[in-house]
């Protein structure tokens, strides 16, 4: 007769090393970012909602770029001529509009529009926003570019 060996305790063994190890494991966290998004009912979306220019920002992205103005578009209080490097420049010019808007009077804190272009990566809205919330910016949008805001972006990054 052949010798046979009794695997039954190594069986045993490995099923509660697994076991083991599936409840002592912790397993990672998905780190989701809070979005407040507005119920949709048919009067609001009718209804425009009035913001003191004063206090309004708007940053445009494009790939790896940007380019700001502070007020209206078509007459802007100031804006950039030139895109500017997200990296580079975009907390400089964050601080910039927040110091400028603070010595406004009658103006509370201030708004950032962020409009990211057909050409904006995720990577470039997500930089945005982290910088706005290094700043201590609490309100920011983001929303879409208009045509002329677009066609301006692309003629100044050619």
């Amino acid at each position: 007769m052949a010798p046979k060996v009794d695997l039954t305790a190594m069986v045993d063994l490995a099923f509660l090393l697994i076991t083991f190890f599936m409840l002592t494991t912790t397993l990672n966290k998905p780190s989701a970012m809070d979005i407040a998004m507005p119920d949709k009912i048919k009067s609001d979306v009718e209804s425009s909602v009035l913001i003191d220019e004063n206090r309004t920002a708007t940053l445009i992205l494009g790939e790896g770029k940007f380019m700001w103005y502070h007020g209206n578009f078509k007459k802007p209080i100031s804006s950039s001529k030139v895109p500017v490097d997200i990296e580079k420049g975009l907390s400089a010019v964050i601080a910039q509009l927040k110091a400028k808007i603070s010595t406004i009077p009658n103006t509370k804190d201030m708004i950032v529009l962020i409009k990211p272009s057909k050409e904006a990566r995720t990577k470039d809205v997500i930089q945005t926003i982290d910088q706005l919330k290094d700043q201590h910016i609490a309100r920011y949008v983001i929303s879409k570019t208009q045509i002329e805001e677009e066609k301006q972006l692309l003629a100044a990054l050619q």
